[in-house]
């Protein structure tokens, strides 16, 4: 999502219109932004239907906080910034737990997925990144998926989450070790392959993607 403008397309009409008071124009912010909200709530919360229930809180919560938006701001760091900090709140009040592997929502999968084979592998990955996810504080968690997954800069993070430039280089830098931490923890066979991977390289055979997950973990814990 390109947010390098403040508002794009017809957004900033809909926006001054949905300020009004026009429920046709918020509807269209609606429907250009629920997939991006959805996607986030369902990356924090895991669950699709929380996702849903947490993405209808928010756009309600955007409605009634409308008049005091700032139309100088990005509306996209805006919007996902009051969906994540309601999944924080619904994340540290009900504790939530790690669901089992075949709970584990997989979304975002491509209508041209190559086949079953590769669809399957895709989705392995995937539910393996989310179990990362899993394992770390929900402020944390936001600020790795708005990093990761919306290219929010540093300062669009602090701004979301309300936090200092410096804390979010911290969480960022704490989260990417945790989540090393887990990866080696629970892949130790992956690493051992990996310590061997040099004499692959040396018959140029390319390392696997477990292999190479397995070394980007052992870098990030360094």
């Amino acid at each position: 999502m390109d947010r390098s403008k403040p508002v794009q397309d017809n957004e900033a009409q809909w926006l001054i219109d949905a300020q009004k008071g026009d429920a046709q124009a918020f509807s269209a912010l609606v429907e250009k932004y629920q997939r991006p909200v959805y996607n986030l709530c369902n990356r924090m919360l895991s669950n699709p239907q929380d996702a849903e229930d947490a993405a209808q809180e928010t756009f309600m919560r955007a409605y009634k906080g409308l008049r005091r938006y700032d139309r100088k701001r990005s509306f996209s760091t805006w919007l996902l910034s009051i969906a994540a900090h309601y999944c924080i709140d619904q994340i540290r009040r009900q504790r939530y737990k790690l669901v089992s592997v075949e709970e584990l929502p997989i979304p975002d999968l491509p209508d041209n997925a190559p086949g079953l084979e590769s669809g399957l592998s895709l989705r392995e990955e995937q539910r393996k990144v989310r179990v990362l996810l899993e394992v770390l504080d929900p402020t944390d968690r936001a600020a790795v998926i708005m990093y990761y997954w919306y290219d929010f800069s540093y300062k669009e993070i602090s701004q979301a989450l309300s936090l200092t430039l410096s804390a979010v280089k911290s969480r960022l830098h704490r989260a990417r070790r945790s989540m090393a931490k887990t990866w080696i923890e629970e892949h130790p066979q992956e690493l051992s392959r990996t310590r061997g991977t040099d004499a692959a390289q040396s018959k140029r055979e390319a390392p696997t993607k477990n292999q190479r997950n397995s070394m980007l973990a052992e870098r990030m814990m360094s």
